[in-house]
């Protein structure tokens, strides 16, 4: 009996989180524990069983939002239409913990997000030039 061979298994969620010129400026956004935030990111990636992933970006574009998080779903969320959402202002620790507990319920597609995360998505940068775009027509 032989199997077929799947050169990738299924992806996890991931979070991209910006680290550029503006996310993770303690000149930007003092009185944020940036760094602490990255290590209860990493810390419950480490605790998912690889469930999640997360990985930093130099820049993610929308500087006027920072902090970034994008929130990518996993493969069975894809499969069921989720979509990246990106997190604007995730600054405190309620936002963090709202990020974590829509990852641990699936994510993307598999779970709604929380009321108040949802009230932070902002659009991708390509979106946000086609709306001003638009707007100058």
């Amino acid at each position: 009996m032989t199997s077929a061979i799947r050169p990738f298994g299924p992806r996890p969620c991931a979070l991209t989180v910006c680290r550029g010129c503006c996310c993770g400026d303690a000149r930007k956004n003092p009185g944020t524990d940036h760094e602490g935030q990255l290590r209860r990111l990493h810390g419950a990636a480490a605790a998912s069983g690889g469930r999640l992933v997360v990985r930093t970006s130099d820049c993610l574009g929308p500087c006027g939002q920072a902090n970034v998080v994008v929130v990518q779903p996993s493969t069975e969320g894809r499969r069921r239409g989720g979509r990246a959402a990106w997190v604007g202002w995730a600054l405190d620790d309620d936002c963090t913990d709202d990020i974590l507990a829509w990852v641990a319920a699936g994510g993307p597609g598999v779970a709604p997000p929380p009321a108040t995360l949802a009230l932070q998505f902002i659009p991708p940068p390509a979106e946000a030039r086609q709306r001003a775009r638009r707007g100058r027509r």
